[in-house]
């Protein structure tokens, strides 16, 4: 931390390790006066190295393989996502399916809104059981087609990054060709499918993009930069995309990173980035890369984004499969727009406030932030501007917020991958 971090100023003059009972308390003492100026909002933290790059190389995690979201209001708990090849799907569970109750069998059934009602979003956490391999509990779900409960196990799968059922297609909005991608999350597998889509947008003549980053919690740099290449045709390898900056000390390894076109990209005339405040680290840069060069021919949709304008390095202690990821640079676009760290919408050349609606299908034309993306693209009014403010609570909280009051269930202490992909159990 002394040496890397890109706050130093921030480090406590004298502090005892003794006093901490674990590392990632005393990580969270060290980062305390960052986070009161919202510069770390838990950003720095220790991990499994071993979990991280499973899931970083393939997607890789244990689980029952979808997001949740909470109606805090009403105290109600919903499916915002369900993923290929996992338990959930597999049991009948997808998108807008509601959890009535949560029990270890049957007989053991607690109604949701008693959980949250005594115990608050921790106890739906802890209800749904440790993100193990085994783990087994009955759910009361209730659906299209009624009420009914579902007895589904923890079990290993990969995360697929662009959904197979509607993570890239061509949406014909009254005779325009608009492309449509929705990015999971930012790791290695992500590569083919981007350049899968991008190649069907190129065939198909798209100049118009749908890029739904609304519960992309981040990942890969190197991600990030391949998403902007396949969206800049036009630009050459002299054309920055953006700066990374590190701390004075360490300015040696500062990088000004240029545009790299590939045989997939298009030239996007008009883009709509589809965010929520679950949308976070990569997914912002990709938004922020484009505010330069489109301007208000690029909106925002959805509600403001997170705000992470920083990056971390892996700094391990591989005989304990520890690793450390220290905040040590910061991100700007070629305009030198950087610390949006309350959320990107005061820098957007457009923002389109728009709801989530987890009552239709990701990508659905009729889907609110959907709709609201087709109607800004084809210059249709798009609804009220975005409102400016902070967003997002710390991640101690347990929640990232959404629209319709609905929030994304995040554990005290997330693991890598619901670090990254927000309300993964």
């Amino acid at each position: 931390m002394n040496e890397w971090y890109l706050f130093p100023e921030t480090l406590p003059a004298n502090i005892n390790p003794a006093s901490y009972s674990d590392v990632p308390s005393f990580i969270d003492a060290l980062t305390a006066t960052a986070r009161s100026q919202r510069k770390d909002r838990y950003f720095t933290y220790i991990t499994s190295i071993a979990e991280e790059n499973a899931y970083y190389n393939s997607g890789s995690s244990a689980g029952y393989g979808v997001r949740f979201a909470i109606d805090g209001a009403a105290r109600r708990l919903f499916v915002s996502e369900a993923f290929e090849g996992a338990p959930a799907l597999a049991a009948g569970i997808d998108r807008g399916t509601e959890i009535l109750a949560i029990g270890t069998s049957a007989s053991t059934l607690r109604n949701v809104g008693d959980i949250l009602a005594s115990e608050g979003s921790a106890g739906i956490t802890n209800a749904l059981g440790p993100s193990n391999v085994g783990v087994t509990r009955t759910l009361r779900i209730g659906d299209a087609t009624g009420t009914r409960n579902v007895t589904i196990t923890k079990a290993e799968f990969e995360l697929t990054p662009v959904s197979s059922r509607y993570g890239a297609k061509v949406i014909d909005d009254g005779g325009r060709k608009v492309g449509y991608i929705n990015l999971r999350t930012f790791i290695n597998t992500a590569e083919t499918p981007l350049r899968n889509a991008f190649a069907s947008f190129k065939s198909q003549g798209v100049s118009q993009v749908i890029v739904d980053l609304r519960y992309n919690g981040g990942g890969l740099v190197s991600i990030a930069d391949l998403m902007n290449n396949l969206m800049g045709a036009d630009k050459t390898s002299s054309t920055v995309a953006n700066y990374v900056s590190f701390r004075p000390s360490k300015a040696s390894n500062n990088e000004t990173v240029y545009f790299a076109p590939q045989p997939q990209s298009i030239a996007p005339t008009r883009v709509a980035f589809i965010g929520t405040s679950g949308s976070a680290s990569a997914s912002e840069l990709v938004m922020n890369t484009f505010i330069p060069y489109l301007g208000n021919r690029a909106a925002l949709v959805g509600t403001n984004t997170y705000g992470k304008p920083v990056g971390q390095i892996a700094r391990d202690n591989a005989a304990c499969d520890d690793r450390l990821r220290v905040i040590a640079f910061a991100l700007e676009n070629a305009n030198r727009q950087g610390a949006y760290y309350d959320g990107l919408a005061p820098f957007m050349g457009a923002t389109c406030q728009a709801a989530d609606d987890v009552t239709r299908p990701l990508g659905d034309p009729a889907e609110a932030s959907t709709r609201a993306a087709l109607d800004f693209l084809a210059g249709r009014s798009c609804g009220a501007t975005i409102a400016e403010g902070g967003t997002g609570p710390s991640a101690q909280s347990s929640e990232i917020k959404l629209q319709r009051e609905l929030e994304l269930l995040t554990p005290m202490r997330p693991t890598t991958p619901q670090r990254e992909v927000p309300g993964l159990f």
